[in-house]
């Protein structure tokens, strides 16, 4: 598989993000990372994932929601990973600086969140009503996303550990509040960050399933 890797800063004003584009050779659609609290473009569970998804000839995008200085400053005062509202605006920058490259522009748009990620996708789903295309949440809290998950309308996969279980309970509350299309996925025998064996395979493998079903089907053709 050809496999274009590319590293880049992302700019927001008066900041900018470090991300990693990974490109297929015959990408269909990109789906962009929202990392959880106290993790980074660098997670070792969303690059498996995200691999998996190359595989599949998806384009995905692993970024920083946060800069250094505030990851530093987070791990002693955490004022930055329950911020939903900062997460998902940077979320919703990040998409709009994603279809301005010539390269992912006219790529369908997917979101894949993990812990506080997926309620920062969720929240930025809403905004981008019109972009965003179909939503994966990993071990995620919806429910951070408050009154924006009633006006989500990508379809949305939650997935959640078998022995996870407050935050099932969180996301089944979730899905009441949300009118898109919607499914909820739990894997046995899974904690919160699927560390048992054979769990984030299948998490990657609902992932791929989910976005090849609700992507490819609008692919933007060039």
């Amino acid at each position: 598989m050809g496999l274009t890797k590319i590293n880049v800063e992302i700019p927001i004003h008066p900041i900018s993000l470090g991300g990693v584009l990974q490109i297929p050779k015959n990408s269909t659609s990109i789906v962009l990372f929202a990392h959880g609290s106290g993790s980074s473009r660098f997670s070792i569970r969303n690059q498996y994932v995200a691999n998996k998804l190359n595989e599949a000839n998806i384009t995905t995008f692993l970024f920083d929601l946060l800069t250094p200085a505030e990851e530093k400053l987070d791990e002693f005062t955490s004022e930055f990973r329950f911020n939903i509202e900062l997460l998902a605006s940077r979320l919703v920058a990040t998409t709009d600086w994603i279809t301005q490259q010539p390269q992912t522009q006219s790529l369908p748009i997917g979101y894949f969140g993990a812990s506080t990620g997926g309620g920062a996708a969720l929240q930025a789903a809403a905004v981008r009503q019109e972009l965003v295309k179909a939503i994966v949440s990993r071990g995620g809290r919806p429910d951070l996303a408050g009154a924006s998950l009633a006006q989500v309308l990508a379809p949305t996969l939650l997935i959640v550990g078998g022995y996870d279980q407050v935050v099932i309970e969180m996301n089944q509350t979730a899905m009441q509040q949300m009118h898109c299309s919607k499914k909820l996925e739990i894997v046995p025998g899974a904690t919160h960050l699927f560390e048992e064996a054979g769990a984030l395979e299948e998490v990657a493998k609902l992932a791929k399933e989910w976005f090849i079903h609700y992507l490819a089907s609008t692919t933007v053709l060039k």
